[in-house]
C-alpha cells in the first residue's frame, strides 16, 4: 500500500508546530523564455493529492492570471521552492514542475503549458474538476485578497500611491454583495484569479535544530521515493 512520503509528513508536522504558527510563506523561483531568473514570495493554500495516491502530493497557490510569472511558468513550468520555517529551524527546498489553472474563459486556457507529471496526469485521468477547486479557493479567501484580483494587472505604472485609495478595499463572496459595485468587484476578481499547482520531484529537507545538523534528499522515481542522507 503506498503512503506519503517521508518528506511531507516532516513538512507538515513543522506547520503543525506552535512556534511556525503563520509561516505560510514561502519563495518560488522560476526562468523565463530567455533563461532569466525570478524570484517572488508565495502564499501557501495547501495540499493536494490524486485519490489512492499518497505519494504523490501536490501543493497549491493561487496568483493573478495577468501577472508575469504565468507567462514565465507557461515558459518553463520547472521551478523550485524553499520553505524556511524558523520556529523549528527547517528548510524545505522542493523542485518540480508548475501548473496553471486559469479562468476558463481567458485566452491562457488554450496554451496551458503540460509537462508529463504523474500527480496532475493522475487528477485529470480521474477527471478532477479543476474549475470547481479554483471557484472554491477564491470563495473561501479573505475578502481583502479576494479585492486584490480586483486591480489593475499587477505590475502597471501609476501616477502615485494615492491612485489606490480608489480601487475595492474588501471583496465580498457574490453571495452577500450588498450592491451592484461589490458583484462586479467580485466578477473582475474571479476573472483573473488563476491556481497554481505545484507537483514535488525532488526535495532537500534541512534539520538545523538538530546536533549535528542533518540534512535529507528525496528524489522521486516513477512514482516511488527515494531517500538519501547526505552532508548538510
Amino acid at each position: 500500500m503506498v503512503s506519503a512520503p517521508r518528506w511531507l509528513t516532516a513538512l507538515t508536522t513543522a506547520l503543525g508546530l506552535p512556534e511556525n504558527k503563520g509561516h505560510i510563506l514561502y519563495q518560488l523561483a522560476s526562468v523565463d523564455a530567455s533563461g532569466s531568473p525570478h524570484v517572488r514570495t508565495i502564499g501557501h493554500r495547501g495540499f493536494l493529492e490524486p485519490d489512492g495516491s499518497p505519494n504523490l502530493p501536490l501543493l497549491l497557490s493561487a496568483t493573478d492570471v495577468r501577472a508575469a510569472k504565468v507567462g514565465q511558468f507557461l515558459a518553463n513550468p520547472k521551478v523550485e521552492i524553499a520553505w524556511w520555517l524558523p520556529g523549528s529551524m527547517e528548510q524545505f527546498k522542493l523542485s518540480g514542475v508548475v501548473r496553471v489553472v486559469p479562468p476558463p474563459e481567458t485566452p491562457l486556457s488554450d496554451a496551458v503549458a503540460r509537462i508529463p507529471s504523474a500527480a496532475l496526469d493522475a487528477l485529470d485521468v480521474q477527471e478532477f474538476d479543476w474549475e470547481k477547486k479554483r471557484v472554491e479557493v477564491y470563495d473561501t479567501q479573505p475578502a481583502f485578497l479576494r479585492s486584490g484580483f480586483a486591480r489593475p494587472p499587477p505590475g502597471t505604472i501609476i501616477e502615485n500611491y494615492d491612485v489606490g485609495k480608489s480601487w475595492p478595499g474588501l471583496v465580498p463572496r457574490r453571495v452577500e454583495a450588498q450592491s451592484e459595485e461589490e458583484e462586479h468587484a467580485y466578477d473582475r476578481g474571479i476573472r483573473n484569479f488563476a491556481l497554481v499547482f505545484f507537483e514535488p520531484l525532488e526535495v532537500d529537507w534541512m534539520q538545523l535544530k538538530e546536533k549535528p545538523n542533518r540534512r535529507t534528499k528525496f528524489i522521486r522515481k516513477d512514482e516511488e521515493w527515494a531517500e538519501y542522507v547526505t552532508v548538510p
